[in-house]
């Protein structure tokens, strides 16, 4: 199969896909048409299915394999597919591993590294509480290892949860080199545990998308739930820095229009802030270049709020 991101404007389609999203919408001349999401291993493509009542098209859902013929164009400096032929696939004309984005990086190599900071946690009450969710918890690691970071937008692969957690975890070791103040353990502990409760808030794979509970409260909730669940089972854990870990978890956002339900008050939850919107904007903007086949301006970005571009090489 030829793999999603390998598609150029100009190519034609015609393979198997992941159905991930359709959706019926209406032009602004009042004519019918699909919203359609397609995804494979390598990441998701927008498509357009102009004339869903033509004899090519079959009828379809959302989590539904399809053969999918038609030409791809670029609009707004991203790729989409307009379909001219659509199919229901039967089961062995397709092998589902190959319609999972995963990680391209190691996924077992990144959760030892994960477990190598936690070893060198000195805090015992803190060493207990990471411990009793990635060591000792082998449901809960397996489903973290295997978790997305994100429906859309950044880390949204199998694996992304990890990579996202990894990274942050290493820039805030580099801010406890630069800024000693920090309290190590904590903020260490915090951005290891900062969104562990993505994987209550966001369905496993190949659905990916929110469950009630993460529609309803949302992973920062989720996630200090959990943590304090863990807590309460450590005998005489210190209140203070039960406190403080809660705190720097919900307040990683930042801002309250950004989801936080609080602004980071202490130093530990500005370091887990700036952290955090670092590696979800260097990784959100690598997406989008990677996802693109223009090589100048892109166009406006709502999530940058600028006009963005390609670097220039000359």
């Amino acid at each position: 199969m030829k793999y999603l991101k390998d598609y150029r404007d100009g190519d034609r389609v015609c393979d198997i896909y992941l159905c991930k999203y359709r959706q019926a919408a209406v032009t602004k001349n009042g004519k019918s048409y699909l919203n359609v999401i397609l995804q494979d291993k390598s990441g998701t493509l927008d498509a357009k299915v102009w004339d869903p009542n033509s004899a090519g098209i079959e009828e379809f859902d959302a989590m539904d394999y399809i053969e999918v013929c038609g030409d791809v164009s670029s609009f707004q400096g991203a790729l989409q597919i307009s379909v001219k032929r659509a199919r229901i696939c039967r089961e062995g004309e397709y092998n589902p591993a190959d319609y999972l984005p995963t990680s391209q990086k190691n996924i077992d190599e990144m959760y030892k590294e994960l477990l190598e900071f936690i070893a060198k946690t000195k805090d015992p009450y803190l060493k207990e509480l990471l411990e009793s969710f990635f060591v000792k918890d082998k449901e809960f690691a397996h489903r973290f290892k295997s978790a997305s970071a994100a429906k859309s937008v950044h880390h949204g692969f199998v694996g992304g949860l990890l990579e996202h957690t990894l990274s942050v975890t290493k820039l805030c070791e580099f801010y406890c080199k630069q800024y000693p103040m920090l309290k190590r353990d904590l903020l260490i502990t915090a951005a290891i545990c900062h969104d562990i409760g993505k994987i209550r808030e966001i369905a496993a794979f190949p659905v990916n998308d929110y469950t009630d509970d993460g529609n309803l409260l949302g992973h920062i909730v989720m996630g200090v739930e959990m943590v304090g669940e863990k807590i309460r089972t450590i005998d005489g854990f210190p209140h203070v820095l039960a406190g403080e870990l809660k705190h720097c978890i919900l307040a990683h956002h930042g801002e309250y229009e950004y989801g936080s339900p609080k602004k980071p008050a202490i130093m530990e939850a500005v370091a887990l802030n700036f952290a955090d919107n670092t590696d979800a904007k260097m990784e959100t903007f690598t997406e989008i270049l990677q996802n693109t086949d223009q090589t100048d301006w892109l166009g406006y970005n709502r999530l940058f709020e600028s006009n963005i571009r390609m670097t220039r090489m000359d």
